[in-house]
């Protein structure tokens, strides 16, 4: 078991979501969302920050072979301009979720607050360092 991530938060049909860029400097926002299956574990997960580039994109792999679904999601510099960039990562983040070909039952969302969504959804403070589906969309949003 690894420090840090909960893995009894590895659901039946919870949609992690993380982003990665913040602002026109960084270019577009980039999202993702991931349901894990509970039944195919993937080792090594962890706050993309945390992992060195090789391992992200090792893992960047099985996640896309294991996860139930997967799908990532962005907002591009003229959008952020044009809504700013809180708004633009929320866009962002609903299109993650929206584009996910399972519906899931609740989103979990790396941060403070929760973009509006047709799902039940849920913060989750430092979440990629404590949710593992949060941890393997923000390695997915990274690569």
């Amino acid at each position: 078991m690894q420090t840090g991530l909960d893995f009894t938060l590895v659901e039946d049909l919870v949609a992690g979501v993380d982003e990665v860029g913040r602002g026109p400097l960084c270019g577009a926002v980039v999202t993702a969302a991931v349901i894990l299956d509970p039944a195919r574990p993937i080792l090594g997960l962890n706050d993309s920050k945390k992992l060195t580039q090789a391992k992200r994109e090792k893992l960047f792999v099985e996640i896309q072979e294991k996860a139930l679904c997967w799908f990532i999601a962005r907002a591009d510099v003229e959008e952020i301009d044009q809504l700013n960039i809180l708004h633009a990562t929320m866009l962002a983040m609903k299109r993650a979720v929206e584009g996910l070909v399972i519906t899931p039952r609740l989103a979990l969302i790396d941060g403070n607050r929760c973009p509006q969504l047709s799902v039940p959804s849920a913060p989750v403070v430092q979440g990629d360092a404590k949710v593992p589906a949060i941890a393997a969309a923000s390695i997915l949003a990274k690569v």
